[in-house]
């Protein structure tokens, strides 16, 4: 199967290719989610799937695509009269940008009009458009959280409902979600990737020949488009005509309990929450016997229904790769097979016993069996340690934990998120304005206000009040924002030993999940040695910041002040990038400097530099021992900012004190 643009240098596209047919044999299906690197074609194959996609029949003039077989009754375009001679179209695929506002996704009702007139007149957004056909995004994972609960709302009931003030119109919303995504710029809140009923990876090829090949089909269509698209014609007709003999298939195919059984056994095996997974596969199984021309589900169909609707199910966490364990997935195939096998080990050796020959336990590894001369790392509990020369490798990050609330002080204006207090246009009401631009949020009581006084001027003889454009008044909100997290790590020598690092990571992975949460971007500055480097510039990704924070090294001495210097930096560029996004620093260190001439008194200068600016900032105070000099706290003190202990970070640190305490005296009782 080609399409007009057959990308075969692209690793993953024929199971792309298969996701985005099974979606159009079956839209209950729940759409795509394509995730892949830059320049792998995910938009190209997205964007030919509506050349495929056999046509609609609409009702005439209705701006809403209603099926003139089954017209929605609450169309605002209704009511149609059952029977209504269809017109027929092709299926549109709509594209939804990322900075789309609210009212264009879901429509706007002319709230002067729906006032003074009381005329529900709508203009129909994307989600109208989209009805009976694809809605697609680009960039799925950088979308407003507005607009994600938008779409999880129509996705869930099927309809689109605008509500302005007591004024509301719905209409029917029904249509094939497809989203395409880099992982490298974020991921997705877990309740829409769930919304996507599969998830396909892509990814270049690095074989020679199929790039080749890539290079020579774009430049033919570069030099001519029309004949490009006429030499695929005719495999585009067949694959449509496909679709249509597979979808006219597809109630006819039959799930036995065999096959339900493994759908049901593979998801409990994975550990999926919820049943939606349970209900995808099934769809997708029924949809690939249709593709094949089967009326019934076979285990090879289970199989590949698992591939793709599991991947995206089984993460844990956001820095959980997706995938799944094809070996684990077979055994369990096998096992709910319908096979019966009452006796797998008809006669078992009696001298084996459930540990070993004779019952001896096998030796295991530890430090009794360990006649290598190796120690166990050094700690700080009064053992050796490294000096702040030498380094040691990587170090595993503790077990993550939940974080008390780091915030900006004072109100943004920057990106939706929920972190810092922030204008936005969504949230509770504070006050009103006069509108700039289209009115989206009416402040009724303020337009009243603004209009009573004019009532007699303006000749009002009934009822209703007279409104004018100048009297009415946008709301304003208040919401949260996202703002930039820039963590500075130190990495030096100080912080080396290995019990510390370890908590110092942990400590830092739960910030990050925190800032995913939340809806930061992030960045990381680590500084060791003789010097500071930028581990990762500001980015959506807070799962590649996760990764780069694994891998970090430790060791050498403390330069605090290359450290502070160089996140100042980094802040001073991501300031003529994206100036509305507030910036908090989060330092975590002991404190001490040691790294360069007077490192002391530099680290000083350069922590003024973000108090002169304003800038935010929380020092983690990292320091341990029964000797503590206080260095954190002085140098929060130089920042603006406050310290907080590895402790005192943790949001249930004072709950679990208290559910101590309350233990404590239950048991005494």
């Amino acid at each position: 199967m080609s399409t007009p643009f057959p990308f075969t240098a692209v690793v993953g596209q024929d199971d792309l290719r298969l996701a985005l047919l099974l979606n159009a044999v079956s839209p209950a299906v729940g759409g795509v989610l394509v995730r892949g690197e830059k320049g792998t074609a995910k938009s190209t194959a997205v964007r030919a799937l509506s050349a495929l996609m056999p046509q609609v029949d609409v009702v005439p003039g209705c701006r809403f695509s209603c099926d003139p077989a089954s017209p929605d009754a609450a169309c605002p375009d209704g009511p149609h009269a059952p029977g209504t001679a269809g017109q027929a179209r092709p299926a549109r695929m709509v594209e939804l940008p990322v900075g789309a506002s609210e009212d264009r996704l879901v429509g706007a009702l002319d709230i002067e009009r729906a006032l003074s007139e009381g005329v529900k007149a709508f203009e129909p957004g994307l989600l109208a458009a989209a009805h009976r056909g694809i809605l697609y995004v680009d960039e799925v994972n950088l979308l407003h959280d507005h607009l994600v609960d938008l779409l999880l709302d129509a996705a869930a009931m099927g309809a689109s409902y605008v509500e302005r003030e007591g004024v509301s119109v719905r209409h029917a919303a029904r249509f094939l979600l497809v989203g395409t995504m880099n992982p490298e710029e974020g991921e997705l809140r877990p309740q829409l990737l769930d919304r996507f009923g599969l998830t396909v990876e892509v990814a270049a090829s690095r074989e020679p020949d199929q790039r080749v090949e890539v290079v020579r089909r774009r430049l033919a269509y570069d030099a001519d488009p029309d004949g490009f698209a006429t030499r695929w014609a005719d495999e585009e007709a067949d694959v449509r005509a496909r679709i249509v003999a597979a979808r006219e298939l597809l109630p006819s195919v039959r799930l036995g309990d065999a096959a339900l059984r493994q759908i049901a056994a593979t998801c409990a095996a994975f550990e999926v929450d919820g049943m939606r997974a349970d209900i995808v596969m099934a769809r997708t199984a029924t949809a690939l016997a249709a593709w094949a021309g089967r009326t019934d589900v076979l285990a090879e169909d289970v199989r590949q229904a698992a591939l793709l609707a599991l991947p995206h199910r089984r993460r844990r966490n956001p820095f959980d790769a997706p995938g799944l364990d094809e070996d684990k997935l077979d055994e369990t195939l096998e096992e709910f097979s319908g096979d019966d096998d009452p006796d797998p080990d008809p006669d078992p050796d009696p001298d084996q016993g459930p540990d070993g020959p004779g019952g001896q336990p096998e030796p295991e590894d530890g430090p009794q069996g360990d006649d290598t001369g190796a120690t166990p790392e050094a700690g700080e509990n009064g053992q050796p340690q490294p000096s702040g020369a030498g380094e040691q490798s990587a170090v595993r990050a503790a077990e993550p934990f939940r974080t008390k609330v780091l915030s900006v002080p004072g109100i943004g204006e920057g990106a939706a998120g929920r972190r810092s207090r922030a204008r936005t246009e969504h949230g509770r009401t504070t006050g009103s304005r006069r509108p700039r631009g289209t009115l989206t949020k009416l402040h009724l009581a303020a337009t009243v206000q603004a209009a009573a006084p004019h009532q007699r001027a303006r000749g009002r003889s009934g009822p209703g009040l007279v409104v004018r454009r100048d009297d009415l008044r946008q709301a304003t909100r208040e919401g949260r924002e996202g703002n930039l997290v820039l963590f500075v790590v130190d990495a030096s020598g100080s912080m080396a030993a290995r019990q510390r690092m370890s908590a110092v990571k942990g400590a830092v992975l739960s910030l990050l999940l925190d800032a995913y949460q939340r809806r930061d971007k992030v960045g990381l500055v680590t500084f060791r040695g003789s010097g500071a480097d930028v581990a990762l510039p500001p980015t959506s990704s807070v799962d590649a910041a996760a990764a780069r924070l694994e891998s970090l090294p430790t060791g050498g001495r403390t330069p605090l002040a290359a450290g502070l210097l160089r996140a100042h930096d980094v802040l001073r560029v991501e300031r003529l990038r994206d100036p509305a996004r507030r910036p908090l620093v989060v330092l975590v260190t002991d404190g001490r400097a040691t790294g360069g001439p007077e490192p002391v008194a530099l680290a000083g200068r350069a922590a003024r530099l973000f108090a002169a600016e304003g800038v935010a900032s929380v020092v983690v105070d990292c320091e341990s021992g029964p000797v503590r000099l206080g260095l954190a706290g002085q140098l929060a003190g130089e920042l603006g900012g406050t310290a907080v202990t590895l402790d005192e970070l943790r949001a249930d640190s004072i709950a679990g004190l208290v559910r101590d305490v309350q233990g404590n005296s239950r048991r005494a009782a």
